[in-house]
């Protein structure tokens, strides 16, 4: 049985029985089936659904958004806006989609040379419950639109949303099985992984997970795009605007209570402005209001369950243990519900777990810098590599900073955030491959060289490999 918990109440609002084998197998073969049809439909119509998946998923945004606010404790002005996010991707690959997977000619000793991008197959798409419709519609609208199709296993506590999106395409108008919703624990992945129907997998997910699941695939030789854990760095240098800094810090942090994988979690101040930024800081955390996520007004619900919150004032407490000053909040609330007050550490170091783990809740943590050559350093001082925030006056020094940032993505003067226009994904242990922008939709095609000859020109030679 998998059960849907409001975070709020700490209730069972819903319950599930997992599919059996027999499910699972249907599942599969439909969705092969389908996809097989799918690949030969060309671009131009397929990005038709997406057009209608933007629209059902805009009629509903009231109905979804409280589903996600309910199975997971996002306020729900978030949930909206977590709604109309997916409708804008599907937009964007709706007009997109054919130019991004146009053939590219290419001159070589060929009479014609180019490159096709073809489907691979039906995804297995592993996804999260922190953004349980975006992180799915993220890597789905260009999976489609390339070809491909999907079957989804959620995150479990989570249900009721996997089944709702797999409703937005039915109705959408998707041919049977092309996307299907698996209700299926931890425990089905790998065989999901092993069978032959799946032609590649994608995961957002904690490292942990994602490289288990990487050595699941790579024995079957099957391709993955992994986006993992991060511990984003926000960098707030001398000549910085602290007020406007701080003003998006606080949004950086706490934006989904904090459950984020590029939400900004270290924050790496110069000594000379840390106190001004510290205090600005503090001044909007307090400002929060920690209430019901379903009020309009709320901007901190409850966390999504009660073992991170438990394992969030486990890094607080031992970062104060270890020297870090406790500046506010620093404590679980005493409501129903998983809450936790919203935390500002400063005089946090690179021993401390406020630093060396990913924070995954409404916990902030300031670093205090001599120069920006330390600031870079300490940036760089993890083992993740997802998004980065780089806060200056000076674009041109900015500029070279940024390259210096082990990251996937650095943000100059702004917060770091996905956008269908732009890859997203990290480096080391955030993982690897992209998604979003032409980069993403092109992840899961096989990238195919067609060669037609004979060469115009004879006196060419052609080496074999």
């Amino acid at each position: 049985m998998i059960d849907s918990v409001n975070p709020a109440t700490g209730k069972v609002i819903a319950s599930f029985e997992e599919y059996q084998p027999d499910d699972i197998e249907q599942a599969l073969e439909e969705a092969s089936q389908a996809q097989r049809a799918w690949a030969r439909v060309p671009v131009s119509e397929r990005v038709r659904l997406l057009t209608k998946a933007a629209e059902v998923l805009r009629s509903r945004k009231a109905h979804y958004a409280s589903l996600i606010t309910s199975e997971m404790g996002k306020p729900i002005l978030e949930a909206e806006a977590e709604v109309e996010k997916c409708a804008w991707n599907c937009d964007f690959y709706a007009a997109q989609a054919e130019g991004f997977l146009a053939p590219e000619q290419v001159p070589s000793n060929a009479s014609e040379s180019m490159v096709v991008f073809d489907p691979l197959g039906v995804i297995l798409a592993i996804m999260p419950w922190n953004y349980p419709f975006w992180q799915l519609f993220r890597f789905l609208a260009p999976a489609l639109a390339a070809g491909n199709g999907a079957v989804l296993k959620h995150a479990s506590n989570v249900p009721q949303c996997a089944l709702a999106i797999e409703e937005v395409l039915r109705d959408a108008g998707a041919p049977t099985g092309l996307f299907r919703t698996l209700i299926v624990g931890a425990s089905a992945v790998e065989g999901l992984i092993e069978d032959p129907r799946i032609a590649a997998v994608t995961l957002t997910g904690s490292t942990e997970v994602g490289s288990l699941v990487a050595s699941q695939a790579g024995r079957q030789i099957k391709k993955q795009v992994l986006e993992l854990g991060g511990s984003d760095p926000f960098i707030v240098l001398a000549d910085a605007d602290v007020e406007a800094a701080a003003a998006v810090a606080v949004r950086a942090r706490f934006l989904n209570v904090g459950q984020s994988c590029i939400a900004a979690k270290r924050f790496i101040v110069e000594e000379s402005v840390a106190d001004a930024f510290a205090a600005a800081l503090c001044a909007k955390v307090e400002a929060l209001v920690v209430d019901d996520p379903m009020r309009r007004d709320c901007n901190i619900g409850p966390m999504a369950r009660a073992n991170l919150r438990d394992d969030l004032h486990s890094q607080v407490e031992r970062s104060v243990a270890a020297g870090a000053e406790l500046l506010t909040g620093g404590h679980p609330l005493d409501r129903p519900g998983f809450y936790y007050a919203p935390t500002v550490l400063d005089r946090v170091t690179p021993d401390m777990a406020a630093f060396v783990e990913e924070t995954f809740g409404p916990a902030a943590a300031i670093i205090r810098v001599r120069n920006a050559e330390e600031a870079v350093e300490l940036a760089n001082r993890t083992e993740f590599g997802l998004g980065a925030a780089l806060w200056t006056g000076d674009l041109e020094r900015a500029r070279v900073l940024a390259r210096r940032i082990e990251a996937g993505a650095v943000f100059i003067n702004g917060m770091v955030a996905s956008d269908p226009r732009l890859p997203f994904g990290g480096i080391k242990k955030s993982g690897y491959g992209r998604e979003l922008g032409v980069f993403g939709i092109r992840e899961f095609t096989n990238i195919k060289t067609i060669w037609i000859g004979p060469a115009q020109d004879a006196t060419r030679v052609t080496l074999s490999e």
